[in-house]
């Protein structure tokens, strides 16, 4: 099936400190906080692309650390942080780090138990405070093999962040499905324009950060049309992209 959108807008504005006051908060119209590892940051990830394509209603608090896994974020008391801020939704993306490479076992998960735990607390103790969550899949690495297609080894960790959110009922973006249908319809010379230095097939350009970003919200439009509500509109008319989903 073939699928056309829009790069969304940006309306540019400063990412807020990890931490709102009530006054703040009673002020602004949603507060949105991401969690996750260094592809969700703002350097080197999607998260200020993604920041940047609300209104001026909302305000994103970016608390994805280096690093990071769905273990270590939690075990290194990041989430106290998040939940002091009082978001209104809360997008969760890991597993880059949770793989059995080199990160030690501070950091490592198995898809099929401790990584679905992990989510679990996540996913509840945001819900204990009134928070929304949505679960975002890891984006795909760049990395292609000799038939020119990429290669990936985070399936495992995106099915299973799917099977934790239909069993929790809670919305799903599968950033890591959807990335790679994008770069295997571009190819391996157009991808790497979305490298953020030369071999670094994980991190994003500023232009990998724009379109991931979109693609992120091609898909809460159809997940969380309450928070899609605050989108601005195309800041590119006439530019479009284009991806193919088997």
């Amino acid at each position: 099936m073939r699928m056309q959108f829009g790069i969304m807008a940006v309306m540019v504005f400063i990412l807020g400190a990890a931490t709102v006051t009530a006054e703040e908060k009673q002020g602004k119209g949603v507060i949105v906080a991401l969690i996750g590892d260094s592809t969700v940051m703002d350097n080197g990830g999607w998260g200020k692309a993604f920041a940047d394509r609300f209104n001026d209603q909302v305000k994103v608090l970016n608390f994805a650390a280096s690093g990071a896994s769905s273990k270590s974020f939690y075990e290194d008391k990041r989430l106290p942080a998040v939940l002091e801020a009082k978001p209104d939704y809360v997008l969760i993306q890991f597993g880059h780090n949770d793989q059995p490479k080199q990160k030690g076992p501070h950091r490592k998960t198995d898809p099929a138990t401790t990584f679905r735990d992990f989510l679990r607390i996540y996913i509840n103790k945001t819900r204990e405070i009134g928070v929304k969550p949505i679960l975002v899949s890891p984006v795909c690495r760049r990395t292609f093999g000799a038939d020119g297609k990429l290669e990936t080894t985070l399936t495992p960790w995106a099915d299973a962040m799917k099977a934790v959110a239909g069993e929790m009922k809670v919305p799903f973006i599968d950033l890591h499905s959807i990335s790679m249908a994008y770069h295997n319809n571009i190819g391996k010379e157009a991808t790497m324009a979305f490298n953020r230095g030369s071999g670094d097939m994980t991190h994003l350009s500023p232009k990998g950060a724009e379109v991931t970003a979109d693609l992120i919200v091609r898909e809460l439009k159809n997940v969380a049309k309450d928070l899609a509500a605050y989108l601005t509109k195309c800041r590119c008319p006439g530019e479009v992209i284009t991806i193919y989903v088997q």
